[in-house]
């Protein structure tokens, strides 16, 4: 049986309970039976090299790789997989390029295969996409009962690797919007309408620029990677997709009724997230 996340709370409240228990919880999580025997499945198969049709054929050993960087969903799509490592052998193969997916880059720069089609890996690297398996797993666990809290620790998680202090705003920006848990934290986080999404990709990343400056004081796309501004950022997430899911649940018009009325509104959890928040 694997270990269930504890989330008694959900919103800002619930994103401080997650956070302080965050390394507690994922051991407990990892060493659960389910996912001990997936660790030690992977760990046994990649322990000595490995031929990549062995490696793509096998659908155990694939979605625990495809997982440990994120692509839990892509695990079905053998040919796909097999496309991605053959072009990764390629030194003038525009493939990943062109696919301008930073996951699927960074799996196949991992098992990048060798001259004779053999994965090989250290058992460092081995190791550590173990634990980024059982990261990976974890989130999604904390996802079914809580996405919000979910896309918070993928955005935690990825706007470093992201935000290139190197590359231009524009690039970074850029990347920043073919991210979906990145981009919907950002939609969530700025007030951005659903309309957002239809604009032109040059006038979403120019809107998306002005925001996070007005909203969040930063001079730089880069500033986005500090963890004062990360924690600034998941905190107005939280507290505004609450308040949201509470507009939801609770009627536009009894919301515009509660409002006039200056009464406490959407609850005591939307309360909460208010008060935390320091808005």
């Amino acid at each position: 049986m694997v270990f269930q996340p504890v989330l008694p709370l959900s919103g800002l409240g619930g994103w401080a309970f997650l956070q302080s228990t965050y390394d507690s919880q994922l051991e407990t999580y990892s060493s659960s039976a389910q996912i001990k025997n997936d660790i030690d499945y992977f760990t046994e198969k990649l322990s000595k090299p490995i031929a990549v049709e062995d490696f793509v054929t096998d659908g155990r050993l694939r979605r625990i790789a495809l997982t440990s960087f994120g692509l839990a969903e892509e695990s079905w799509k053998t040919g796909y997989v097999r496309t991605v490592l053959d072009e990764v052998q390629d030194p003038e193969s525009t493939f990943l390029a062109r696919l301008n997916n930073e996951a699927y880059s960074d799996f196949a720069n991992a098992l990048r295969p060798n001259s004779e089609g053999m994965i090989n890996l250290a058992s460092a690297q081995v190791e550590r996409m173990a634990g980024q398996y059982a990261a990976e797993s974890f989130e999604a666990a904390v996802g079914e009962q809580d996405n919000a809290m979910r896309l918070s620790l993928n955005y935690q998680n990825e706007i470093a690797g992201l935000v290139n202090a190197d590359a231009t705003d524009q690039t970074n920006l850029y990347r920043m919007l073919g991210s979906v848990p990145v981009r919907t934290v950002m939609e969530t986080a700025l007030g951005l309408p659903s309309e957002f999404a239809t604009l032109d990709i040059d006038r979403q990343a120019e809107i998306l620029d002005e925001e996070l400056q007005k909203k969040f004081g930063i001079s730089s796309i880069s500033d986005l990677t500090q963890p004062d501004v990360i924690d600034r950022v998941i905190q107005r997430y939280q507290v505004l997709d609450s308040l949201n899911q509470s507009v939801v649940a609770t009627g536009s018009a009894a919301t515009a009724l509660t409002l006039l009325s200056n009464a406490v509104g959407f609850g005591a959890q939307a309360s909460q997230n208010l008060f935390l928040s320091n808005f």
